[in-house]
């Protein structure tokens, strides 16, 4: 689906005017903008003018020949693809227009159908190699956020409202998603960046030490206080507290983190006057607290307090090309601290990356890569070279019309292909022995031949 105003620009190069009014009218109905041209050096002028994503060609033309043009925009535009189309279909003819560039063949006669596939499916892998190769362009109140999709975009609007204001913030999204990243970019473009930044995982402190650890405690207060502490609150005068985990929190001190944030005070273990604090508080969560005040595991007066202003953190998986703008970052950072050329990723390592459902999001993402890199040899990362997980996850979906057998068929072909060819490694993954795997291998190979 196009969206105006973000229409992808098409050059249609073909001699034949009914042929051009044909593909200019079909693919016009399917939201792109249209140029076209009638010979190599009318392209050329109109390539050497606009911005173009793809060119449409024809193969044979008077004078100078679609291959010609397809040498043009792979020596001087590399930020395009191309597409050629003939009516002089052959293999020879096919093979040279792959080679000298052309991402795409296709021959005469093709339907409506075969020819927006076929212009999507090359605009995809336009689109892939763009972000893979992209710098990254991190918005003003980014703070180490990487990402230009549509719901990050909407993330970035909100951190900069929320920046502005000294309500608490409660960020929410899974493992892994960044939610500290965006209470600092909170902090750090408000008026108090000048102040405290404390973090506090609520997680990792016990229970018995929470309250010492939060508020502060006096000399004496218990067994091991052989000094008045300040805690974290105290700490973050003037600034901000970040509460991650809040929801790990235990009743008894949801109570009193109430109070504070009602009060502004805290009180020290151990003492009986109160501190005035100004700090603010940004909690996030990975869990869905409603579904804990329901059960009685949250307070819901504190659930409401917290919850002013809320941002939700999107999973790794609905963000599109992020995720190659941050395997792309990740690269050059991990390159550069192990003294490593930066390799690049293939097309097809690009999309298994972005069929994989990344469950601990971008801190999985950047564990990937770091492995990646310290494991690489050559100047480029392909399926082969990842998890294999991802790698399985380079399979199109299947639809539900097919034999448990052919479904174990496929799986085992994967498992070998992902160990290129070594059966004994593929028999340990799939916990068979060598023959039982020769026995499934000759088996599929027997079906492929009845099916044929």
């Amino acid at each position: 689906m196009k969206t105006p105003g973000n229409k992808e620009k098409l050059l249609i190069v073909d001699d034949d005017a009914l042929t051009q009014e044909v593909l200019r009218r079909n693919l016009k109905s399917e939201g792109y903008e249209i140029y076209t041209a009638s010979s190599v050096p009318m392209a050329i002028d109109i390539l050497g003018e606009k911005v173009v994503d793809l060119v449409i060609t024809d193969l044979k033309m008077p004078g100078v020949s679609g291959l010609d043009l397809v040498r043009h925009v792979r020596e001087n535009l590399p930020d395009m693809e191309v597409m050629m189309i003939t009516g002089y279909a052959t293999v020879e003819g096919a093979v040279e227009a792959v080679k000298t560039g052309a991402e795409e063949y296709l021959a005469k006669p093709f339907t409506d159908d075969e020819l927006i596939v076929a212009v999507a499916r090359t605009l995809e892998k336009l689109h892939r190699r763009r972000a893979a190769s992209a710098i990254v362009k991190k918005p003003k109140c980014s703070y180490g956020l990487i990402g230009e999709s549509s719901p990050m975009l909407k993330v970035y609007e909100e951190i900069s409202r929320a920046a502005l204001t000294t309500a608490t913030v409660l960020i929410t999204g899974e493992s892994g998603t960044g939610k500290e990243l965006v209470a600092r970019a909170i902090h750090y473009g408000g008026p108090r960046a000048s102040a405290p930044f404390v973090p506090v995982n609520c997680g990792g402190i016990p229970d018995t030490l929470f309250e010492s650890e939060l508020f502060g405690h006096v000399k004496g207060a218990f067994t091991g206080a052989t000094e008045t502490r300040a805690g974290f609150f105290q700490t973050a005068d003037g600034g901000t507290i970040f509460l991650d985990e809040i929801s790990e929190v235990a009743l008894p001190m949801q109570v009193k983190l109430l109070r504070v944030i009602q009060e502004k005070e805290v009180y020290m273990v151990g003492s009986t006057k109160p501190q005035k604090v100004d700090v603010r508080i940004v909690a996030a969560t990975n869990k869905e607290l409603q579904n804990l005040v329901d059960k009685g595991d949250f307070r819901e007066d504190l659930f409401f307090r917290i919850n002013v202003l809320t941002i939700n953190l999107p999973p790794l998986r609905e963000r599109g090309d992020d995720i190659l703008l941050l395997a792309n970052h990740f690269v050059g950072r991990f390159a550069g601290e192990f003294g490593k050329p930066a390799p690049s990723f293939s097309d097809a390592a690009l999309e298994a990356m972005k069929k994989y459902d990344w469950p601990g999001n971008v801190r999985e993402l950047e564990n990937v890569v770091q492995r990646l890199i310290v494991m690489c040899e050559g100047d480029a990362i392909d399926v082969s070279d990842l998890p294999s997980l991802m790698r399985f996850a380079v399979s199109h979906a299947q639809g539900l019309d097919r034999t448990l057998a052919e479904i174990e068929a496929e799986y085992i072909k994967n498992v070998v292909a992902s160990v290129k060819g070594n059966k004994s490694q593929a028999a340990r993954i799939l916990g068979i022995d060598r023959k039982t795997l020769r026995e499934k291998l000759k088996d599929s190979e027997d079906q492929g031949e009845e099916s044929a």
